[in-house]
């Protein structure tokens, strides 16, 4: 069919939720079968009820369904598909799974094993690229093996610190010590959390900024020697070092700074060989000096933001390079306008500390408008399952400026029908973070989200901060 172009004939979407669904729009339009994989617990999902072909993996817990492997593997063979694509989360990082696809003569969208075994390892990672120049915040490039060491590496960088787990994600496996009293007993539990979430109890010590800023460079990168950059993301807005908002551009930072980011990201993913969609994760201080955080190889949940600013669908991008295609777009053609800015609700009740909230759904009507876009998997009756991640759904608006972004979010959060029992969500909290004096003038860090919940006075960045 006319503008359609199958890269490949069916393709496997190894994960859940409104990724996997966003997945699998693209596939359609794309003239590419869709096949889908579901534990009974996701048994009555829309993309299960959609796709040309769906395979029960497992129960419901992750280990038995959307992170087994084999029994992936074995529905990808059932169904002839020739690529997987992981989403984000679950296998979406994981080097072994990637050279399992390869070793299965399958397609797997995302980067190779060998890259995803470096870049998704901080130690290995911050290695790498402190050797071609990435700035990097004080700290061990090494793992730290014991408290000594630890007592060694917090003499050089001073307090506050950050541990880290070299195997971490997702704002786990990490803690802050703002006192030498504090390092041994932290560093400890560092190193048993890795080990419990991750399997891998190596740490890293890295400086810590309190009053950073949280920014992103989403790259493409294929098998012919081509690079670029599609802006930035700011990411500051979070919780525990989960991300409640994002947006581009990034408030309050020089167009020259963000542009010196997107060149250190260029030449980090050269560096590691990368191939696919990626983001590169800096902080930026208050003196706007920035610092590599970390790479993730994968399409983000906040790709959103990036695909309304510039037009460009990242999932029909990450399956041409899969297969084998160079990217047709050049720098030049990447051209963001306006303001965009993404609001993730979730199913929690913040007055319970963000305690998750779930339930069936009685009722649930998105919003719409000019400008808005809403990615989720729910539906009236839908069940949110109290088994996986609470993201009910992603709410992106757009808009010629920022003030008139943070409006039209406003008023699409405001239409937001969700209700069900035992349901709560976060959109009362995100109408505050919106209304906050220091979002609202682009002059917040990742401070932000803790001050509210605590009441305690931050230090603003002032109201004249370079635009």
């Amino acid at each position: 069919m006319t503008g359609r172009e199958p890269w490949f004939r069916t393709l496997l979407i190894a994960n859940r939720g409104e990724i996997a669904l966003r997945i699998a729009r693209t596939c359609r339009e794309a003239g590419i079968n869709v096949a889908a994989v579901y534990s009974t617990e996701d048994a009555d999902t829309t993309l299960v009820r959609t796709a040309d072909v769906a395979v029960r993996i497992g129960p419901p817990p992750a280990r038995q369904s959307y992170l087994n492997m084999a029994a992936i593997l074995e529905a990808a063979r059932r169904c002839g598909a020739d690529a997987i694509h992981p989403g984000y989360g679950f296998l979406a990082e994981n080097a072994d799974f990637s050279a399992a696809c390869a070793a299965n003569g399958i397609a797997f969208v995302g980067p190779s094993a060998a890259v995803i075994a470096t870049l998704g390892d901080k130690v290995r990672a911050r290695m790498l690229l402190a050797g071609h120049g990435m700035p990097m915040l004080p700290g061990s490039l090494h793992p730290v093996g014991d408290v000594t060491e630890a007592a060694a590496v917090a003499g050089q960088t001073g307090f506050p610190l950050i541990i880290k787990a070299a195997a971490g994600g997702g704002g786990r496996g990490m803690q802050v010590v703002h006192e030498p009293a504090q390092l041994a007993e932290r560093y400890r539990g560092t190193r048993s959390a890795a080990q419990q979430l991750f399997g891998d109890h190596r740490v890293y010590i890295e400086r810590y900024i309190a009053g950073a800023r949280h920014v992103e460079i989403q790259i493409l990168c294929d098998a012919f020697g081509n690079a670029l950059h599609l802006g930035e993301r700011d990411c500051s807005v979070q919780r525990r070092h989960q991300k409640i908002v994002e947006e581009t551009p990034a408030p309050g930072l020089p167009h020259a700074l963000v542009q010196r980011m997107a060149a250190a990201a260029i030449e980090g993913a050269r560096a590691a060989g990368y191939v696919g969609a990626g983001t590169f994760e800096f902080l930026v201080d208050e003196a706007q000096n920035f610092y590599f955080m970390e790479v993730n190889c994968r399409i983000q949940v906040e790709h959103p933001v990036t695909e309304m600013a510039t037009g460009i669908d990242l999932v029909r991008e990450q399956l041409r390079i899969a297969a084998g295609h160079p990217i047709q777009l050049r720098q030049a053609d990447i051209r963001p306008r306006g303001a965009v800015i993404e609001c993730r609700v979730n199913a929690e009740d913040p007055d319970r500390g963000f305690a998750p909230a779930p339930g069936r759904l009685t009722e649930f009507s998105p919003p719409a408008g000019p400008f808005v876009r809403v990615d989720t998997y729910a539906h009236p009756g839908c069940r949110i399952s109290a088994a996986y991640d609470s993201l009910l759904a992603k709410v992106v608006v757009a808009a010629p400026d920022r003030e008139q972004a943070i409006a039209r979010m406003h008023r699409a959060l405001a239409e937001f029908r969700v209700s069900g029992p035992g349901v709560t969500t976060t959109i009362p909290f995100l109408h505050r973070v919106l209304d906050d004096p220091a979002f609202r003038r682009g002059a917040h860090d990742t401070r932000l989200v803790a001050s509210m919940l605590d009441g305690a006075d931050r230090r603003a960045v002032p109201a004249s901060a370079p635009a």
